[in-house]
């Protein structure tokens, strides 16, 4: 490199230097009605650079020819090398004029991509390529190996070529193992062949931006394994990729903070309790980090202020809504390892399964010991103290389940400060049928049925007035959703009070009155929803679409079983109300004789409807007989 300190160099290094600052500085001043200007004028000071170092390679490639017959080693990637298979030494001076070759056809490569010049950019990427294809892996060329490889992983997964993508970024991966197996020690970097020694990197800021160059590697491999649907292997990347960027500190707050948080609804779907806890709890004080929320007289004075206090509030009310997610599904999971084939709590099942958990404990300690933890000095004892104020097991009883229960309607608070009805009507109402749902799920383990029953009121008394608001015409699903829910719910609190009846000898007139009037709320949203379904001329459609095929049919069963349940001690309102459900009955058979692919979707109530159709006639007569013989 006795070059290096010509006049000429230095010329070439102050060049280089002034494209960079074009590239990366003078190009966010730059006009909408000229937005590429810098970085075209950097793309014409690359090439400068580009010519003059074809000429230094002129007049000092034959004293170098040695360098090139050494190395008979295959290329990490698989490709040929040059035609008699010899490579040079990637720090020899044939390998160190390729790398520095190398990095200007990486930059005009990128120069191309940001400017939307897709082909010439994988153009001077691939030269880039093909360049240090003749040598071998080193000190010199290894952190351009990977970041040009990269850089074509993105390219073509930009155009939806995932695979190709795929295979580019496999092997940048694997160029890293390789090196840090055989070599470790702190590479160049790109920036480092343009500067005078005293001007270079240190070693530890060639580490760091080494490992920035790995980091992105796997961050993009988790994009494109996701694409291909290989969830696990993406899960896993993500973890490393969020891992890597605490470990060096390359991260911004917020942004690290909602990847981990969405990392953990993945973990969630695959029961990963104790993985998913730790994502939301590290999320949570990493966006912490952020900053304080600006106060609303301060976001009224300043743009800035603003901006910083809704991002803020909004990113943490979405973590928050991911520790919703978490308490909710921990609860459901739980409940349907519990539950016999009637819905309720299986003792046998539970004392099991209480029985177990002891073995289980030491389990869940090897797992923690073997999953990759989110924490550096500063922020392990807050990360721990976060996941110890929630279980990761499931609960087996009321008082557990109870204890998941109010951290989830916390962060519902949390979550509903910023996402309100007013602005965020979608989000708010999601937010209303989780909670919703913790009640429903809550009272599972309740086996009290009137505190049970009063769990269910209170999810009437949050979704009924939201109901009654919204607009059909402009939250149709929405309303559907609600409708279905409040049916469901005044169904279950019939079914409660019909047991709380069951052990009564007579049935005073008030609680009558109650079991009626709840039936008579849940017809009511029941039909609601069905009407939904109707054509503009008030007909219910021939074929109901998929979604709504099994709501629809489960709608109409539910209202012919409440329409059979109406207590009178009228002969003639019982028949009237037996006749009604009756040809609710008959709706539903006729309905899946007419379509038999629907069957399948209705199995039980089809088979539980036509043996009614059976049996309410005869209950019919019987009635009538009863009548006729007064």
């Amino acid at each position: 490199m006795a070059s290096s300190y010509s006049q000429e160099w230095r010329s070439v290094c102050d060049k280089f230097r002034n494209a960079q600052t074009l590239s990366d500085v003078e190009s966010r001043k730059d006009p909408e009605n000229d937005p590429f200007r810098s970085k075209y004028k950097a793309r014409d000071i690359l090439k400068e650079i580009h010519t003059v170092l074809k000429n230094f390679d002129i007049g000092e490639a034959e004293n170098d020819d040695s360098d090139a017959e050494g190395q008979t080693e295959e290329p990490v990637d698989g490709g040929k090398g040059e035609a008699n298979g010899r490579r040079c030494l990637g720090d020899s001076n044939a390998g160190i004029r390729a790398a520095k070759l190398g990095v200007i056809e990486y930059y005009l490569g990128v120069n191309h991509v940001e400017t939307e010049e897709l082909s010439a950019g994988e153009e001077h990427l691939m030269n880039c390529m093909k360049l240090l294809e003749k040598c071998t892996i080193t000190q010199e060329n290894v952190s351009l190996c990977i970041q040009a490889r990269n850089q074509l992983g993105i390219l073509w997964a930009g155009r939806d070529e995932v695979e190709k993508a795929q295979g580019f970024l496999e092997i940048a991966e694997n160029i890293y193992m390789r090196y840090m197996k055989e070599d470790g020690q702190p590479p160049m970097d790109l920036t480092d062949f343009f500067v005078g020694e005293e001007d270079q990197l240190s070693q530890q800021e060639r580490t760091k931006r080494f490992e920035m160059s790995y980091t992105h590697t796997m961050y993009y491999l988790a994009q494109v394994y996701k694409n291909l649907e290989l969830f696990e292997r993406a899960g896993k990347y993500c973890h490393s990729t969020l891992q890597r960027q605490l470990e060096f500190n390359q991260f911004v707050p917020l942004e690290w903070a909602i990847n981990a948080a969405t990392l953990s609804q993945y973990y969630i779907t695959k029961t990963r309790y104790m993985e998913g806890r730790h994502c939301l709890a590290a999320a949570s004080v990493i966006a912490g980090l952020a900053g304080e929320v600006p106060s609303e007289a301060a976001a009224r004075e300043s743009e800035v202020e603003y901006e910083k206090r809704e991002q803020l509030r909004q990113k943490r009310a979405e973590i928050a809504r991911c520790w919703i997610k978490y308490c909710l599904n921990l609860l459901q999971d739980a409940k349907k390892l519990l539950e016999d084939n009637t819905g309720e709590l299986d003792i046998d099942r539970q004392t099991e399964l209480r029985r177990a958990r002891q073995n289980e404990e030491e389990e869940r300690e090897r797992e923690r010991k073997s999953t990759v933890l989110f924490s550096s000095s500063d922020t392990f004892d807050s990360i721990c103290a976060l996941e110890d104020k929630v279980s990761c097991v499931f609960p087996l009883d009321f008082e557990e389940a109870r204890a998941v229960f109010l951290v989830g309607q916390n962060y519902v608070g949390q979550a509903k400060e910023y996402f309100e009805m007013d602005g965020h009507v979608t989000d708010h109402i999601e937010i209303l049928q989780d909670h919703s749902a913790l009640f429903k799920v809550l009272a599972f383990f309740e086996e009290d049925l009137e505190r049970r029953c009063k769990m269910h009121k209170r999810r009437v008394d949050m979704l009924e007035p939201i109901c009654k608001e919204l607009n059909a015409q402009y939250y149709l699903l929405v309303c559907r959703q609600l409708q279905f829910e409040l049916a469901e719910t005044y169904y279950e609190m019939m079914d409660l009070k019909l047991a709380l009846a069951d052990r009564q000898d007579d049935l005073d007139a008030h609680t009558v009155k109650k079991f009626n009037h709840l039936c008579g709320l849940s017809m009511k949203y029941y039909e609601m929803f069905l009407d939904s379904t109707r054509t503009p001329e008030g007909k219910f459609p021939a074929k109901l679409e998929d979604d709504l095929l099994r709501p629809a049919l489960v709608a109409k069963f539910r209202v012919a079983r409440l329409q059979s349940k109406l207590i009178s001690a009228s002969p003639t309102v019982q028949l009237e109300n037996l006749g009604s459900s009756l040809e609710s009955y008959k709706f539903v058979v006729q309905y899946c004789e007419e379509n038999p692919e629907a069957k399948g979707a209705v199995e039980t109530e089809l088979e539980l409807s036509e043996e009614m159709v059976s049996l309410l006639p005869i209950k019919m007569n019987r009635i009538r007989a009863k009548m006729a013989a007064k």
